[in-house]
């Protein structure tokens, strides 16, 4: 792909010491290149685009006021952050974004010294910056540390930890910390609770300012009467504006400003620079400003696919097979149909999880809490408690967040939650954040939990409804995007609990696949003669048929789309010893290492998750070429 040629003045700029030698009034014009060039670049190579359209100027007025990187900057979730990456030295290496071998999508320590905090979930900038900003105080440097979190990022609690923290002194200090809120209106799906509300409530405000201003026009000739009016105001305005909230917290509130109005960015932030102690700046932007298709549907042009800016994001020529997250979605709503009980709930990602459809039709079913995965989690057992059947739609790297609380709140109480957790396995673009590579291990070990890993499509929607139907609590993992193309059969039929099933016979070794690497081992199996159970739990395992296995093949092979360390191959090793049978077990799944971000089926492959790959390293365990392993006709 080849590089995209930046206009006249982002050209010279290759790192924020650059931007600084501009004039102010260059720096509008820089900020229609910087936007431009997102634009270009990101229709290129697909990525995050309404977010990072939406920050260039706070991006730009950050690196002119701020002396980075020796200020730390440090940006919430981190998907907003292609602006900064180019500003950083980094505008070449945008046209290998979230490839393999290219730079990241988020902010990463160790690919440049501007990104000085690694992110890609929410609502850790603050709790980091006020990191930063108390090493500071403790070593005697003279640096600032700014937090620039988002309003969605907001939800979650433990931005508010951090705000609860940050406002305290210790040793009779205050750390100097700059929180910048970024509101938007947005997170990913639309923004929810009441904060939000309250928020914009006072951005809509239109009479407040306009009767403001009114009063001004007419008390300004008398002037006791509008110093009297202004401290009214002062004292009413703290009854009705955020400010009150974070200045209880201990911060000095500003705001709210125009977040693309760079006259009053600089400024505003050049005074808030030299105030010592805990400030908080409220600006507010609009995402996908500047390109008029990501403004009118900015989730749309979220995280979009290559495509052309002129014409906008096309409805492919030929459909594309059903993901898996199309298919919780349709079973989701056709359980609501039959089960008066079901419940759902989502951490704020309503698009990504595929629950558009239900939302609309059982409006009073559907809950999204926001990006507080801790409150989704705990909100699902109280449910449950009353004898609703909640279902708790949630990526896999996003219920680690929400660990303390499936253990306590939901297992240790045994109480009938439903995980649908998406985003199982590796996901390709997003990379080490967000792959789903732990779920199996940090799931089996707890007590009451059942753990189904369907191997296709319609095998997924008997899974969730198996689970459905439990009396305990029982997650369902799944990968991103399209499986074999099994296509569904619209039923609403069970599993049997605890059951896997024989595929393909074969000899002297039998391979126990784990989820949709059922398929690729089937391919594997038909050159080496193998046979292939496909187990479909990881907890309750089928331990018959893993014994049967074990009795009628010299050797076992386990793979899962999952961490070896505890992983599913672990708990078939536990098996064997629990019943003293003393096979040997060869287990392939994805090594001790975090897996970067690139394209998914070249990733399977490095690692040897494609069907070349596993007959491969059988072939070469078992020190046999395949022809030897073949099973007789």
């Amino acid at each position: 792909m080849n590089a995209i040629t930046p206009a006249a003045l982002l050209a010279r700029i290759d790192s924020p010491a650059d931007l600084r030698k501009l004039s102010r009034d260059q720096l509008g014009t820089l900020a229609r290149e910087l936007r431009d060039y997102v634009l270009q670049s990101v229709s290129r190579t697909g990525g995050h685009l309404s977010s990072n359209l939406g920050t260039v100027e706070l991006t730009i007025a950050l690196h002119y006021v701020f002396n980075t990187p020796h200020d730390r900057l440090v940006w919430d979730v981190g998907h907003q952050t292609y602006p900064h990456k180019i500003l950083t030295g980094r505008r070449d290496r945008m046209d290998t974004l979230r490839q393999l071998g290219g730079i990241s999508g988020f902010p990463r320590r160790d690919e440049s010294e501007y990104d000085t905090f690694g992110t890609a979930h929410s609502s850790t900038s603050i709790s980091a910056a006020l990191g930063m900003a108390t090493a500071a105080q403790q070593k005697g440097e003279k640096r600032h540390a700014v937090a620039i979190i988002g309003d969605g990022a907001m939800t979650a609690g433990m931005a508010f930890e951090a705000l609860n923290n940050a406002g305290m002194s210790h040793a009779g200090k205050v750390p100097s910390l700059l929180v910048v809120l970024n509101d938007n209106d947005m997170s990913i799906s639309p923004p929810v609770g009441a904060l939000n509300k309250y928020l914009a409530r006072l951005m809509s405000g239109k009479f407040y300012a306009s009767a403001r201003e009114g009063a001004k026009n007419v008390l300004k000739n008398a002037p006791p009467l509008f110093e009297l009016a202004r401290r009214f105001e002062e004292h009413a305005k703290g009854m009705v504006v955020p400010g009150t909230m974070f200045e209880e917290f201990g911060f000095e509130y500003v705001g709210p400003i125009d977040g693309h109005d760079l006259d009053s960015l600089i400024p505003t932030l050049e005074n808030l620079r030299d105030k010592p102690g805990a400030q908080f700046l409220h600006v507010v932007t609009k995402k996908g400003y500047g390109y008029k298709l990501s403004e009118a549907d900015p989730v749309k042009y979220h995280g979009p696919t290559p495509f052309d800016p002129a014409i906008g994001i096309q409805k492919p020529a030929t459909p594309p097979k059903q993901s898996f997250t199309q298919v919780f979605g349709e079973w989701l709503c056709d359980m609501a149909e039959a089960d008066d009980k079901l419940v759902a709930i989502t951490p704020a990602m309503r698009e990504g999880s595929g629950m558009v459809e239900f939302h609309k039709r059982f409006p009073s079913r559907y809950f999204d809490v926001g990006i507080a995965e801790q409150h989704a989690v705990t909100f699902a057992g109280g449910l449950a408690c009353e004898g609703l059947k909640p279902v708790v739609a949630i990526y896999s790297t996003f219920l680690q967040r929400a660990y303390d609380q499936l253990i306590h709140d939901i297992a240790l109480q045994n109480l009938p939650v439903t995980f649908a957790l998406d985003r199982a396995g590796l996901v390709g673009a997003d990379g080490a954040t967000h792959a789903g590579a732990y779920d199996i291990a940090y799931l089996r070990c707890i007590p009451n939990m059942g753990v189904l890993t369907p191997a296709d499509e319609n095998e997924c929607r008997m899974a969730l409804t198996t689970a459905h139907r439990r009396n305990h609590p029982v997650a369902v993992r799944y990968p991103r995007g399209a499986g074999a193309g099994v296509a569904t059969d619209g039923k609403l039929d069970e599993l049997p609990w605890g059951k896997g099933e024989v595929r393909r016979r074969g000899e002297r070794i039998a391979i126990l696949a784990f989820g949709t690497m059922l398929y690729p081992a089937l391919t594997a199996a038909e050159r080496l003669g193998c046979t292939v159970a496909n187990m479909r739990f990881a907890k309750p395992l089928d331990v018959e048929l893993i014994a049967e296995l074990a009795r009628t093949h010299d050797s076992l092979v386990t793979v899962e789309e999952g961490c070896l360390p505890g992983g599913a191959g672990s708990a078939v090793m536990e098996a064997l010893q629990a019943a003293d049978l003393h096979n040997p077990v060869f287990s392939l799944g994805l090594p001790d290492v975090f897996i970067e971000h690139g394209d998914p089926a070249k990733l399977l492959s490095m690692n040897g998750l494609d069907a070349d790959g596993i007959a491969r390293a059988i072939a070469q365990r078992f020190g046999a070429r395949p022809a030897l392993i073949r099973a007789k006709s």
